[in-house]
């Protein structure tokens, strides 16, 4: 297998977290978060044996939602498990993408815009719908396209979405990778410039160096490669 999309996913529980039933919360993580990582562990030796493949984790809107706390956490958690093997499989020629499709009339939608939680905790789906702001199926099929066209590759580990123009990422990828943009970070107060005393170990550490990871990529190097 050259391509996987990771698609499958539920909406959870809609209201105060204080008032879900955990296991069905965790039931969300299960599917939208262990799901795509089960998929990926499968497919992920043979790509690298074969040194190419590509993988788009269908992601969302990276930000916390009231009342939607189980759908919100477990795909931001797919984004960043996107970023982190992303950096490992780099070197074996495997890129992996997070994708945010936009809202798409769907069943879990149709759940969130008529079912009495959804209508009382989250009124402002519907502008989605009012105002014209979804989009259909076949938009996010064609950035699926995109992302395993191989034109992307050099954004592997990214988050982007529908609405990227993915020709002015690539002539802005030097300024992407610079700026750590398109990816989870938390930025403070004056780190603007700033070098904590940390930077250079965490930039290590993103970066997969050491003995072990190079014992690794020369352990799983295959002579056909």
């Amino acid at each position: 297998m050259e391509l996987l999309v990771n698609n499958a996913a539920q909406g959870g529980p809609i209201g105060p977290f204080v008032e879900t039933d955990a296991e069905e919360w965790w039931r969300t993580m299960e599917v939208n978060l262990r799901g795509a990582v089960l998929c990926c562990r499968s497919v992920l030796p043979g790509m690298m044996g074969r040194g190419r493949g590509r993988i788009v984790n269908v992601a969302s809107a990276a930000i916390p939602i009231p009342y939607f706390s189980s759908y919100a956490t477990s795909k931001t958690a797919l984004v960043r498990f996107t970023e982190t093997i992303a950096a490992e499989m780099r070197p074996r020629g495997v890129s992996l993408f997070a994708l945010g499709p936009g809202t798409v009339r769907t069943a879990m939608s149709e759940r969130s815009l008529h079912s009495p939680e959804g209508q009382k905790w989250l009124p402002w789906f519907r502008r989605i719908f009012d105002e014209g702001l979804d989009v259909s199926a076949e938009r996010p099929a064609r950035m699926v396209g995109e992302l395993a066209s191989g034109r992307a590759d050099e954004l592997s580990g990214r988050f982007v979405t529908i609405w990227d123009d993915m020709g002015a990422l690539h002539d802005a990828i030097a300024e992407i990778e610079a700026e750590n943009l398109y990816c989870l970070r938390v930025r403070k107060l004056g780190e603007s410039g700033a070098v904590s005393p940390l930077s250079s170990i965490h930039e290590e550490a993103m970066q997969g160096v050491g003995d072990g990871g190079a014992g690794w990529l020369r352990e799983t190097k295959d002579p056909r490669v």
